[in-house]
């Protein structure tokens, strides 16, 4: 049986805006196996979303000339900026590690969430609905210039871009739930989409449940998905005393063969009833690192796959987290974004880049 979500339960994916109008500090708790984490690892805040005036942070990514850019969404519901009195557009945000400056790289975004770097240092970019573009685009990150990657499948928009992964073969593997936004959804269900570098686009997942986050283990044999399914299609939307029905909250495991098509999927965690994960990352191990939102016990899972199970290795608490991305070369260092701010901590593992 699913279990009803009520409105504040469902409101858990809005939780951002309460923590980040609390000034609620981020538990320091950081535990496991010493050949994922370091004694003594400590989460650490480094860019203030309520100081530099963000709504949602998501999709962190390292460039190769190691710029961290994530996307600010900008939810419609969080209502008009002051300044202007009107909506804001969505933000692609960028922070040198170096410097420590932060800047907006592009806005409007397109409403972009999940972002991905490809075998050319291009910045990949899911863009959602909610005013957003529905489609993957490609900018060259010297130019500034954006290209369209795919906007439509089978002659319909796609329902709201989440989350991308790529290939060494250059193919482009992509999401396709939806959460949220005034759009109808006129793909039939939530999927896992493949670009090819032909520019064909191919459907190779259906059963994965409302699709979310995505990876490709480093030997690509494996694609990884995650169905984070809060009943519907605009939670923001529901009133007071409305509900949605659960459904699968999973982190599922496909066999991926080498034209890039998926089968036998298994389950290797299964969250429900709590909520299951957002974004997650391999590490050069092949070991995952997972964004789970289970409001009980919220925070990064590092995990190591054995056989059809996930074996939970480390955990690093955090308010609401979205995703994770590793820093690039020699560097073990973890970039992680929750409610609307960019946090960072060392870990004993390097990042799998294909760059």
């Amino acid at each position: 049986m699913l279990q009803k979500i009520t409105s504040r339960a469902c409101l858990l994916w809005a939780l951002v805006f309460t923590v980040a109008m609390a000034g609620m500090a981020v538990a320091q708790e950081v535990s496991g196996d010493p050949e994922f984490l370091p004694p003594g690892a400590k989460l650490e805040k480094l860019v203030d979303g309520d100081a530099n005036g963000l709504i949602f942070a998501e999709g962190p990514v390292v460039t190769c000339d190691n710029r961290v850019m994530w996307s600010d969404i900008t939810f419609s519901s969080a209502g008009p900026d002051p300044k202007f009195g009107e909506l804001r557009a969505g933000n692609i945000m960028e922070y040198d590690p170096a410097t420590k400056k932060v800047s907006v790289y592009r806005s409007p975004s397109g409403m972009s969430n999940g972002l991905r770097i490809d075998l050319d240092c291009n910045l990949l970019a899911a863009e959602g609905a909610d005013y957003g573009g529905r489609r993957l685009t490609r900018t060259d990150l010297k130019t500034g210039r954006a290209y369209i990657v795919t906007a439509l499948y089978n002659g319909r928009p796609y329902n709201a871009l989440n989350d991308i992964a790529i290939d060494s073969k250059g193919r482009i593997y992509f999401s396709d739930p939806k959460y949220l936004g005034w759009e109808p959804v006129e793909q039939p269900g939530f999927a896992i989409y493949r670009v090819d570098t032909d520019h064909t686009v191919h459907r190779i997942i259906t059963d994965a449940g409302k699709t979310n986050g995505v990876a490709i283990c480093p030997d690509e044999k494996h694609i990884f998905v995650v169905s984070n399914d809060n009943g519907g299609l605009d939670f923001l939307q529901l009133t007071e005393g409305q509900g949605f029905y659960k459904g699968p909250m999973h982190l599922a495991m496909y066999d991926l063969d080498a034209d890039g098509n998926a089968s036998n999927r298994q389950i290797l965690v299964d969250y429900y009833p709590e909520d299951g994960p957002d974004g997650l990352v391999c590490d050069a191990d092949g070991d995952l690192w997972v964004a789970v939102r289970d409001a009980t016990r919220p925070g990064i899972y590092a995990y190591r796959v054995e056989g059809n199970k996930a074996v939970e290795k480390a955990y690093i608490q955090t308010t609401i987290p979205t995703n994770v991305h590793f820093a690039r070369g020699n560097s073990t260092y973890l970039y992680i974004t929750a409610d609307n701010s960019l946090y960072g901590i060392n870990t004993n593992k390097k990042g799998h880049h294909l760059q």
